[in-house]
């Protein structure tokens, strides 16, 4: 599951949505498409576009010209998470699964941000945009060894779902944006303020599909594999490699039998101690991989806590400044 948030595929959330709005209803444009696609939300299937424009655009109270107004989620599952949902629910049954998806990372979105009167979609602002097909850009390898052009449509079904979401709460009233990871120098007053872990949200992605659908994730397709591996230390690593070796020998009637065990439990942790270094209390708990999932990479991981990042960027900058005056 990839999920990724940034400013506007058209370049500029500082103004109005309109030209984003107009560039996702491109689809609906199609001669081919007989029947449309309506924005949705948590309320609504059967959304139109002037009203996601006017509902966007007019809930920015107190925001300057130059402040973000609105941001864009993309949702998008891997060819394999797709093939799964057509062959479960049927080409349209996927696609009505994947909005309600939709709703329930809208949720966590929400949650993240570990503000008070925020707890789930319906605190928000938000509109999405189920689409159908992707197309080949510079930067797939089809384009390079030349197999394809760029703009041409990729094969098979490509759903994913695009989310507009405002900058406002529903209430007009509370500033949320995702880009501000801590707004304090200390954690307490970063909760006071505020603040939006993107891994821990991306992590949430793929955790709540699998328990949304009874998807059966590997370790080694997870995002926690793929970061450990990329940013992890040698003795992480190996640990979670041999987990992955391990959990792949049980074999696929093993691995069903025990599928609603934590999978620590299952696990001799005296030939992991690495493992129990990161999640210390995780076995005891009775957490399972999905929970550990759900934490953002920082509590397990080795990395620095939001407030050693900011004390360390802090004493960076009196450093240099005490050089400036040598």
């Amino acid at each position: 599951m990839y999920i990724n948030i940034t400013d506007s595929e058209t370049g500029d959330n500082k103004g109005s949505c309109g030209n984003l709005v107009s560039y996702l209803e491109k689809e609906n444009r199609l001669a081919e498409n007989k029947v449309p696609q309506h924005w949705f939300n948590g309320d609504s299937n059967n959304i139109r576009p002037h009203e996601v424009r006017i509902g966007i655009d007019g809930n920015i109270a107190k925001l300057g010209k130059d402040d973000s107004k609105f941001f864009l989620i993309n949702i998008s599952p891997s060819r394999k998470e797709i093939d799964f949902l057509v062959a479960t629910y049927g080409e349209q049954g996927a696609r009505e699964k994947l909005k309600e998806y939709a709703v329930r990372i809208m949720d966590e979105y929400a949650r993240n941000f570990r503000r008070q009167g925020i707890e789930s979609n319906k605190d928000l602002l938000w509109f999405g945009k189920l689409e159908n097909y992707r197309y080949y850009s510079h930067r797939d390898r089809e384009v390079k060894n030349g197999t394809k052009k760029v703009g041409d449509r990729k094969e098979g079904p490509q759903f994913h779902v695009q989310v507009i979401v405002s900058r406002k709460d529903l209430t007009n009233r509370i500033k949320l944006s995702p880009q501000n990871r801590s707004r304090g120098r200390n954690v307490e007053h970063s909760k006071k303020m505020g603040q939006f872990d993107q891994m821990a949200f991306k992590q949430c992605g793929e955790t709540v599909f699998d328990r949304m659908f009874g998807f059966d994730r590997k370790l080694k397709e997870t995002l926690l594999y793929a970061n450990t591996m990329k940013n992890g230390n040698i003795d992480q690593q190996a640990a979670l490699y041999t987990l992955d070796r391990q959990l792949e020998s049980g074999g696929d009637a093993t691995r069903k039998k025990q599928q609603d065990e934590p999978i620590l439990s299952r696990v001799d942790l005296e030939k992991f101690p690495q493992l129990t270094g990161w999640v210390p209390s995780f076995a005891e708990a009775g957490w399972g991989l999905l929970d550990i999932l759900l934490a953002p990479v920082q509590d397990f991981g080795g990395h620095d806590t939001v407030a050693a990042e900011e004390e360390r960027k802090r004493k960076r900058k009196k450093k240099g400044r005490g050089r400036g005056m040598r």
